[in-house]
């Protein structure tokens, strides 16, 4: 039997319950669901907000960071009485002052090859939410280990873009490998503290992250799997990249040569300036 509602949460979710797309039942899906959130910075902000505003049940949160002043300029999770605290204790103490319903699982620590497929199957969605190359291919490859869809998005200056990786196996789902095969040479990038990010960016992109998760959960509308969606806010447009698996993906593909995890040597930028992400 599916568990009541009480007074409290009738009133607080009432905005969801009365849309004939979400419901009662919908809203009870939400609140039994379980989000891994990889990085509490730039998108991550906006994707805890308002998954936690939502109703999911249980948010996991990884990230070794501590907040910066500089981070505050787009990392809407945090407060100035927070800088110099462990981003993962102050997001989670945002969430829970949001709304109680919600258990927020605090991981203090780097994502690596040793503990992502752990993580990640005690989720049902994951959001990616890093700013390195060696994060974002460690993130796709454990969740389609798992088999997790995984929610991605990325930011630069004054663009960002976000996609739908299903890793269902199924003949049409790409992966992130299936788009970028390998990752830029060393320099060819610049660093996140080189490149600067108009501060709004992250919300937008992060807030189109959150509604793919809950589209996921509920199992509504047209998720944004099989095509990239580009923001660009000097011209205030978005385009769409349509992605199609590679089948010669070595993750993904008909032959894959991945087939256990891998950390890239690259250091992640976390490591090298940890005023961003």
């Amino acid at each position: 039997m599916t568990p009541k509602f009480t007074d409290e949460q009738l009133h607080r979710y009432a905005r969801h319950i009365i849309l004939p797309q979400v419901g009662g039942r919908g809203q009870r899906r939400l609140l039994d669901s379980s989000v891994l959130v990889v990085g509490a910075g730039g998108l991550g902000s906006p994707v805890l907000l308002y998954l936690a505003a939502a109703g999911v049940g249980t948010i996991h949160i990884i990230d070794a960071d501590t907040v910066d002043l500089s981070n505050l300029q787009r990392q809407i999770v945090h407060t100035t009485e927070r800088v110099g605290a462990s981003k993962v204790d102050s997001a989670s103490d945002m969430l829970r002052s949001i709304n109680p319903d919600v258990k927020v699982i605090a991981h203090r620590e780097w994502l690596s090859e040793s503990n992502a497929l752990k993580l990640f199957a005690q989720a049902d969605v994951i959001v990616e939410g890093s700013d390195n190359f060696p994060t974002r291919y460690l993130v796709n490859d454990a969740a389609y280990m798992v088999r997790k869809p995984l929610v991605t998005g990325a930011m630069f200056r004054f663009e960002g873009q976000v996609t739908v990786f299903p890793n269902d196996g199924g003949a049409d789902s790409p992966c992130y490998r299936c788009l970028f095969p390998e990752p830029p040479p060393p320099g060819a990038v610049p660093t996140c503290q080189e490149a600067g990010i108009l501060g709004c960016v992250p919300g937008v992109i992060g807030s189109i992250q959150a509604n793919e998760v809950i589209k996921l959960l509920l199992n509504i509308g047209d998720s944004l799997i099989g095509r990239l969606l580009v923001f660009d806010a000097l011209r205030m447009a978005f385009r769409e990249v349509k992605l199609k698996r590679d089948a010669e993906c070595a993750l993904n593909g008909d032959q894959p040569s991945i087939t256990e995890l891998r950390m890239m040597n690259e250091e992640p930028c976390e490591l090298r300036d940890h005023k961003t992400l």
